[in-house]
């Protein structure tokens, strides 16, 4: 079952988390939480005026939401549907990056490297309090923006 946040303006530019946390507490409430793994999209209903040329990544009152989003729900990687490039977006709204014609996000490779290690430590805890083996699933999460972990970090930890 894929979830879905919409995402409207209005809740953007108040910093209103409410239309997260209502979906988000649908799936903390079910039995087996692991089913909704990589089940979650965003709608993110902003439009830019004609001309701008900005992703939705770039602006921030969107930034801003997702960072109290972040702030609030840091394993939420966990549910968002890598499938359909929600990882990528959400590391896109919080890491600091540019757009390359030719090669697309082209992330600040310090932040970027920040963003990993905070969320495999993040997501190795949270999985581990709920059940869920991690080390699998962390690694494929760091893969898809271009990491590989090795077994050593996972041991020390």
């Amino acid at each position: 079952m894929t979830f879905t946040i919409t995402l409207p303006k209005l809740s953007i530019n108040s910093l209103d988390l409410s239309p997260a946390t209502t979906v988000i507490d649908k799936i903390l409430a079910l039995d087996n939480i692991a089913s909704s793994e990589q089940q979650l999209r965003f709608d993110v209903q902003y439009d830019l005026e004609p001309g701008d040329p900005r992703e939705l990544s770039e602006i921030p009152e969107v930034r801003l939401w997702f960072i109290r989003l972040d702030a609030k729900y840091p394993w939420l990687p966990f549910f968002l549907d890598w499938q359909s490039g929600e990882f990528v977006r959400y590391a896109a709204v919080l890491v600091p990056h540019q757009f390359n014609s030719k090669e697309g996000i082209q992330y600040n490779p310090e932040a970027l490297e920040i963003f990993i290690m905070h969320k495999t430590f993040v997501l190795k805890d949270w999985l581990e309090q709920q059940n869920i083996p991690s080390q699998s699933r962390i690694k494929s999460m760091a893969k898809l923006l271009g990491y590989d972990l090795d077994d050593e970090l996972f041991a020390m930890l």
